[in-house]
């Protein structure tokens, strides 16, 4: 395997092609410990949770989409690139879904469909439903005017409008294996969200969770926004992915 090395945040970056998609890898000082976690999209924003856990060891890896909307083409891509990581670095068979935006429709569409491959979702801001983001049709804002419709409608096959108002497998009609699986999930959203309003998003995993009693962590930012992604301290976040994560 060829790789081109740089540096990422004081740590040591590798890229190369896996099936044809750009690919990389961020790797701990010292030995890896075999724990390590995907940016499902948006690689290299806020990066703060990344590299706390790279200071504790882990791994952090990326794997290009075809694009935001997490189709299953790029879930099936995503399930190649497992045992690739294992054999080549070392790594467990399972890893966490770092979900931000898109990233995170992209994180839980992955985990409904190949739920033994996911140790934690920690999902910020996430995209769960279509009519919310980036649609409009709630409280929030549409996505760029008509570009978000043009993006959906190309990534996912719709057709018209019509399509889309009927359609039951956004990321909120596909948590049932996550709860089944009993995968830990860790939510953090602004409350002043326009963007993706968590009120039409990521409170129907919240709810779920709380009712089942499964294991999440959740932090509300008051009067933050869409951005900035993450928390200011990251170590509680760090801490509740890796102790889910054993």
């Amino acid at each position: 395997m060829e790789y081109a090395v740089s540096d990422w945040f004081g740590f040591e970056r590798r890229d190369f092609s896996f099936m044809g998609r750009e690919a990389l890898v961020v790797l701990p000082k010292g030995k890896p410990g075999g724990k390590w976690a995907v940016k499902m999209e948006y690689f290299g924003a806020f990066p703060n949770l990344e590299t706390e856990l790279l200071s504790r060891g882990w791994c952090l890896a990326y794997l290009k989409n075809v694009n935001r909307w997490g189709t299953d083409a790029d879930s099936d891509a995503k399930a190649a690139f497992v045992p690739f990581m294992a054999e080549e670095f070392g790594l467990e068979e399972r890893f966490a879904c770092v979900g931000m935006s898109c990233g995170g429709q992209c994180s839980v569409n992955f985990a409904a469909k190949y739920p033994s491959l996911v140790s934690v979702l920690y999902l910020d801001a996430p995209v769960m439903n279509l009519l919310s983001c980036p649609m409009g049709f709630g409280v929030g804002e549409a996505l760029g005017g008509d570009r978000g419709w043009e993006e959906i409608r190309e990534a996912l096959g719709f057709s018209d409008i019509t399509e889309l108002l009927t359609y039951r497998a956004h990321p909120m009609d596909r948590l049932e294996p996550l709860a089944e699986n009993r995968i830990p999930v860790a939510l953090v959203y602004g409350e002043a969200d326009t963007t993706v309003p968590y009120r039409e998003n990521g409170i129907v995993l919240e709810r779920l969770y709380r009712e089942r009693g499964l294991p999440l962590f959740t932090a509300g930012k008051p009067g933050c926004g869409h951005h900035p992604h993450g928390l200011e301290n990251p170590k509680p976040l760090a801490d509740f992915i890796e102790a889910w994560a054993d």
